[in-house]
Parts: structure tokens; sequence; C-alpha cells
């Protein structure tokens, strides 16, 4: 039983991590199509240090392929909206 609630857990989690790309997809959409600077630059440089952090920490410290999984796609979608809102000029 408890087997069973730790896969259940575990699915939940990766599942999170796909939902968290996706509600990440609208701002990456108004910065790379339609141009808007619709992302605060400062938060998103912190979450992607952040993020970077949780990513290498998920590699080299707790190497759990799930928690590498979420954040590494956590980190590189903080990434990539900082680097599309540098490119916009206010």
């Amino acid at each position: 039983m408890i087997e069973l609630l730790l896969h259940i857990l575990a699915f939940a989690y990766l599942f999170t991590g796909i939902v968290g790309v996706i509600a990440y997809w609208p701002t990456i959409k108004d910065l790379s199509y339609h141009k808007k600077p619709s992302a605060n630059v400062a938060s998103y440089l912190l979450w992607t240090i952040t993020g970077l952090i949780a990513f290498l920490y998920a590699i080299f410290i707790l190497p759990d392929i799930l928690f590498v999984i979420v954040s590494g796609l956590n980190f590189l979608c903080c990434a990539l909206i900082w680097i599309l809102r540098m490119r916009i000029k206010n």
C-alpha cells in the first residue's frame, strides 16, 4: 500500500513539473511571437539563478531523476523567458 502511494506521489510530482512548463507558455509566447515585454527582468533573473542552483543540486547532490527533470525544466523555462525578455527593448 505504501509503495503504491509513493508511486502516485512520484507521478504527481512529475505532473506538477509538466504543468509548470505549460504555465510558462503564455509568457514565452508573448515574448517570442508578440514581442511584448511581459516579464519582469529582475524577477526572472533571480528565478533563473535559483533554478540553476536547484538543477545543479539535483544533478550533483540529490541524483533523483524526477527532481532532475522537474528542476531542469523549470531552469530552462526561466532562462528562456529571461533571455527573450532581455532581447526586447523597452
